[in-house]
């Protein structure tokens, strides 16, 4: 089995290059022994390394990343980890499946929490809430909805409108919000920065080191551009990447978003937009509307535009019009700030499936993944990977059951009808999310 394609990002990510500067481990040189090879150092992979290996001290585990640990697809998000599904279906079956992914999230989250504590990550982490916004009055429905699920979980919230919000925001431009308190806001590309650089004794991480081969006839070998690994079973943790391999086909989708970091706000500039807390805001239409964050060293993220991206890279020609794109977002919602410059601008890639299930658990003799995170990769993938671990080694954890009832990915059509169904996806979100933006 070959990989065609690649993550390919020319631009800077934000997040990592606000950190200090970190050196990559070596790339992978020969051919290594490992009762184990991971292929992603994204938060399943690490996941399930950290775990794997306190449940197995002895075993040699084998971790291969394809870039540098905080510039991949996990470094590269919003930062939200989130305790909550975004939205939850109405229907008994739906209801059911959502307090699943509740506890998932959750207890995604408390290892994260474990972890930040025990190495001491410094990853900016901030148990700040989030808002789920709407823009329109039209909109608001959809958010009392949410709220009416929320009730039928015990879940607490509160909602939000006019002078309220504008004042937790420092923005009039919302009609309304549901916050709810126990997301973490964070810088993603440090947190997976800390999870790497504190692996267990027993793993060993080689970065830059992209597998090109597999051949799991009998034991697993994987080849990289400078080595092979050798192992007894692996397991993949790249989501939209492994797709191109037999037993994940046609399973998943790969899409691009892409994200802009402002500038810090000067004392004066944070004057204007009022004394208000560090935020993190979700919109009711995810393919529409703009995620937004107001960051705890003053800065502003914007995250707005979706694509399909199923050769694992964005669109380079598209991205001055992207960044206009969210400078006039940006603008609509804080015109007082024209003067704040952006930073940076990057893009990242989730996967999504038809579904929205993941792929997880075993998949062959030798072959393991805690693939689809859905858009919601923080807490989920983590506990994805934590799950996995457990079920490997026999270990009793509710979390494996917990995954199994998420169900399974279903077959996605060939390209070229995937991209215009996809095409078509968006196009209808578009459509419908008219005036979210």
């Amino acid at each position: 089995m070959k990989f065609r394609y690649f993550p390919r990002s020319e631009e800077a990510n934000g997040w990592a290059a606000i950190l200090p500067e970190r050196l990559p481990s070596a790339p992978l040189q020969g051919v290594v022994q490992g009762d184990w090879v991971v292929v992603g150092a994204g938060y399943a992979g690490l996941a399930f390394a950290h775990a794997l290996a306190e449940h197995q001290p002895q075993a040699h585990i084998v971790l291969l990343e394809a870039g540098v640990v905080g510039d991949n697809a996990a470094g590269r998000n919003s930062g939200f980890a989130i305790d909550l599904p975004h939205n939850i279906g109405s229907g008994t079956a739906e209801l059911a499946k959502a307090s699943h992914y509740r506890q998932l999230l959750k207890g995604g989250l408390a290892q994260l929490a474990h972890w930040v504590s025990r190495y001491r990550i410094d990853c900016d982490w901030q148990q700040s809430g989030k808002y789920h916004c709407a823009v329109k009055a039209g909109s608001a429905g959809l958010l009392k909805q949410y709220a009416r699920e929320l009730d039928l979980l015990d879940e607490g919230y509160e909602y939000l409108e006019g002078a309220a919000l504008s004042a937790r925001l420092g923005t009039g431009f919302y009609h309304s919000a549901i916050y709810t308190p126990n997301t973490v806001l964070l810088n993603p590309a440090a947190l997976v920065r800390g999870l790497a650089d504190k692996l267990p004794g027993n793993v060993t991480l080689y970065e830059r080191s992209p597998a090109l081969r597999v051949d799991n006839t009998g034991g697993v070998r994987i080849t990289t551009p400078h080595g092979e690994v050798v192992a007894g079973k692996a397991m993949f943790a790249i989501n939209g990447g492994a797709g191109q391999l037999t037993p994940f086909a046609g399973k998943l989708a790969s899409l691009a978003t892409h994200a802009t970091l402002t500038e810090p706000l000067t004392p004066e500039q944070r004057a204007r937009l009022g004394d208000i807390a560090p935020w993190g805001l979700t919109p009711v239409n995810a393919i529409v509307g703009a995620t937004f964050r107001y960051t705890r060293d003053h800065r502003i993220l914007i995250r707005q535009h979706v694509a399909h991206a199923p050769t694992l890279h964005s669109d380079v020609g598209a991205r001055e019009a992207i960044v206009r794109r969210h400078r006039q977002l940006f603008l609509s919602r804080f015109p007082a700030l024209q003067d704040l410059p952006f930073a940076h601008s990057w893009s990242g890639l989730i996967s999504v499936s038809r579904n929205g299930a993941p792929l997880w658990g075993q998949f062959g003799a030798d072959l393991y993944a805690a693939l689809g995170c859905n858009g919601a990769g923080i807490s989920k993938q983590t506990m994805a990977g934590k799950a996995l671990a457990d079920l490997v080694c026999g270990v009793e954890s509710p979390w494996g059951e917990q995954m199994r009832a998420l169900g399974t990915a279903n077959y996605l059509p060939p390209r070229p009808l995937l991209d215009l169904g996809v095409q078509g996806y968006l196009w209808k979100e578009r459509l419908l999310g008219a005036g979210e933006y």
